[in-house]
């Protein structure tokens, strides 16, 4: 069994991720004494009429910027799921891997969860509609007012990420 003080930190913060070349959601909530905060979220458009290598490198630095600027210690991202076009999955695993990366540069651990898993963990019911995990992260981070589905994503994320870690950390599945 582990101490439950070594579940806390101080303070830790986690970076929730979406990933998406037309809107990449991001989102920071802050952990203390198991008491969850919202810190801040956003999203990161690109020009769809942009070069790729371009559009991969505003997501790239704007997520530099985020990293720089709020200092998470863990990073979580949704797993790929397969798509019916063949292009946009492949646009959406090459942004994917420049969101994994951007905080792997920065030696941050990323953990990845299923989309059943988060709604899991929002709102008790895997198959969950988005509205229901959108309501559940104002729920949660009380005063959040998400930028938008990526950026409020993204943080149920990052509430996913702090749930299932310390039941790991618990020795719970």
């Amino acid at each position: 069994m582990v101490p439950l003080y070594f579940l806390e930190r101080d303070k830790m913060r986690i970076l929730g991720l979406d990933p998406s070349l037309s809107s990449t959601g991001w989102g920071i909530v802050e952990v203390e004494n198991n008491h969850l905060r919202y810190v801040a979220d956003g999203f990161i458009k690109t020009d769809p009429k942009a070069p790729l290598p371009e559009r991969l490198t505003v997501i790239h630095n704007t997520l530099k910027q985020v990293i720089e600027t709020y200092h998470p210690q863990e990073a979580a991202i949704e797993q790929v799921f397969l798509n019916d076009n063949p292009t946009s999955t492949i646009k959406l695993g090459m942004a994917r891997g420049v969101v994994i990366m951007a905080p792997a540069l920065y030696g941050i651990p990323v953990c990845e969860y299923e989309p059943t898993k988060v709604k899991k963990a929002l709102v008790g019911v895997g198959r969950a509609e988005k509205s229901q995990v959108e309501t559940m992260v104002k729920v949660l981070l009380p005063g959040c007012k998400p930028k938008n589905n990526d950026s409020s994503d993204a943080l149920a994320m990052a509430i996913t990420h702090y749930n299932y870690r310390n039941a790991r950390m618990l020795g719970i599945k």
